[in-house]
């Protein structure tokens, strides 16, 4: 298993890059694990580069894990005359469609026509038109008839004139973000998590490395590299302030309810307005549940703690879906779960305040941005759906640093290689099968052939197999509790009270994988239901929570 992200254990990899720290100069060092820096990472490692990635906490624990999920092609963007983005957005999703099926996969939109609502069905059809041109197939049509008997039920029917529907596709961001560094160590890069950027090394007013610390450890040494990338998302101005750089970023923070299927069953991904604001929002079916987003709002706490959704943002989503779907009746106890993203919009107004309340949130622009400062190329903003060419962007600012790397074959380059199929002796069918193969790569078969008969079966309501929750924990540098049922898997997010139903059967398997004993396994689980209650729940639960801390503080001190 050359290269595979599991090749060591944490423990190993981080010995390893600090036994060969004084004497290592590393081509490239990125700083971000979440999709844009995991992005550059494999882009980097294709074109042959020496390159190691750190993320200070776990991969895809920001806005990687916490994203809308959808891939496409930005069709706001055609709208608004931005052309070249969207025809770069599309061509991406076609690739990634194309290259990880299973991990990315087409979803049917279905957008509502009301009476004296903007766009009509002529200007809309009319830009979806353009937009299925630049991705080479006809995905749309318009519906005048039998839409809440077949294909929305419940949904509003008031001056409903007609629908239309088309297409884009949707992905698991955080799988997508593990498959991606996965690919990447197979072509020789390195990645490690927990490991923070502290301070930039300068040499000569020029950036030659970064001094990390160990969040586990705490161990601090430093790294030397010949161009350092700053993919930090949201934490962007913290590395560039350093180099005394004006604040770019404006972190915004979209929430979203999670509730189950059979409360609000959607075969298509429903695009409505907001009736208070008349911004667009959606519901659409994910791993066997049903979101419902986003909001669109300054994040102006702490970034170094866990966004969550607030009361007010509950109450807006409840309002919408529940105007979309008069009929649903859906309320707080529906919801499984929350969660909340900081998007890293980069603005002009960012450094004045007084200016950044001008401009609203949503109509901000989502185009990336590049720095490069001293040796030290930041980059921010972007869709999830274009990392591939932020990457090759970040590599030809690179360039001047690294003068040997040649770009050229990197333009048409797969991104992924083709995977062998490998007979695999199991009761899962045939969509089970590609679902693993495109998540975990060319190991799917081990996985599961290495796999117990009762592993095999979905946990729960959900798509994910027992068998998946022990490989991560073999083989995907799982340091905390959260990192196996947020991140590596979404079972914290897709099952009531984060997954509270597994603990039993998952206590035996990280205590052997992870070598916890009975109280690391007890600390992890109260730091674990910790987070879900903060962050993954209802605000009331949060309260609940203050109040049980202020509680035992009083015990304390009397």
């Amino acid at each position: 298993m050359s290269h595979l992200l599991a090749d060591f254990s944490r423990a190993q990899r981080l010995s390893k890059i600090q036994q060969s720290a004084d004497n290592t100069v590393w081509d490239m060092i990125v700083v971000g694990g979440g999709i844009t820096g995991a992005g550059i990472l494999l882009t980097a490692s294709q074109a042959g580069l020496k390159v190691l990635l750190i993320e200070q906490q776990d991969f895809a624990w920001g806005a990687s894990s916490k994203s809308s999920k959808m891939v496409h092609g930005g069709l706001r963007y055609l709208g608004s005359g931005q052309y070249n983005m969207t025809k770069d957005a599309v061509t991406e999703r076609e690739k990634l469609l194309n290259e990880l099926p299973g991990l990315v996969n087409p979803l049917q939109f279905l957008m509502g026509h009301y009476k004296s609502q903007f766009p009509g069905p002529f200007v809309f059809n009319s830009l979806l038109t353009i937009y299925d041109w630049i991705g080479g197939k006809r995905n749309h049509r318009y519906i005048n008839h039998g839409i809440a008997d077949f294909h929305a039920p419940g949904i509003e029917q008031n001056k409903l004139q007609g629908a239309t529907q088309f297409a884009d596709a949707v992905t698991d961001d955080a799988r997508l973000v593990m498959r991606v560094l996965q690919e990447a160590q197979e072509r020789g890069g390195t990645a490690i998590n927990y490991l923070s950027a502290e301070h930039i090394i300068l040499t000569a007013d020029t950036v030659t490395g970064i001094n990390v610390a160990d969040q586990v450890s705490g161990q601090k040494f430093d790294l030397q590299a010949k161009v350092v990338i700053n993919a930090t998302g949201p934490w962007t101005d913290k590395l560039r302030q350093q180099l005394h750089a004006p604040k770019a970023i404006r972190p915004l923070r979209g929430s979203h309810l999670i509730v189950p299927s059979w409360r609000l069953p959607l075969a298509y991904s429903v695009s409505y307005f907001h009736p208070e604001d008349k911004r667009p929002i959606f519901a659409f079916p994910w791993e066997n549940s049903t979101v419902i987003g986003t909001t669109d709002l300054d994040h102006d706490s702490d970034l170094d703690q866990q966004p969550c959704i607030s009361q007010s943002e509950v109450d807006y989503l409840l309002a919408g879906i529940n105007k979309q779907f008069p009929q649903a009746d859906i309320s707080e106890s529906d919801v499984i779960s929350t969660y909340a993203g900081i998007r890293p919009v980069v603005s002009n107004d960012a450094s004045n305040n007084k200016h950044l309340k001008k401009t609203k949130p949503s109509d901000e622009k989502r185009e990336h941005s590049i720095w490069n400062e001293q040796g030290l190329i930041s980059v921010a903003g972007g869709k999830l759906t274009t990392f591939r060419l932020i990457a090759l962007d970040v590599l030809k600012v690179a360039q001047y640093y690294l003068p040997d790397m040649n770009l050229i074959d990197l333009q048409a380059a797969k991104l992924f290689q083709t995977i062998p199929d490998t007979p695999v002796d199991s009761i899962l069918h045939q969509q089970q099968i590609q679902r693993l193969k495109s998540q975990y790569g060319k190991h799917y078969s081990h996985l599961i052939n290495n796999a117990e008969h009762n592993e095999l079966r979905p946990i729960g309501s959900t798509n994910t197999l027992l068998a998946e929750l022990k490989w991560s924990l073999q083989h995907e540098m799982v340091v905390h509790l959260d990192d196996l049922l947020l991140r590596r898997t979404r079972i914290g997010l897709l099952l009531a009270a984060g997954g509270e139903q597994l603990f039993g059967q998952l206590q035996p398997l990280c205590q052997t994988a992870l070598h916890w004993n009975e109280g690391q396994w007890q600390q992890e689980l109260s730091r674990y239901q910790d987070i879900i209650q903060r962050y993954y729940s209802l605000p009331k639960h949060r309260q609940l929570l203050s109040t049980q801390d202020v509680s035992s503080a009083n015990v304390v001190a009397n």
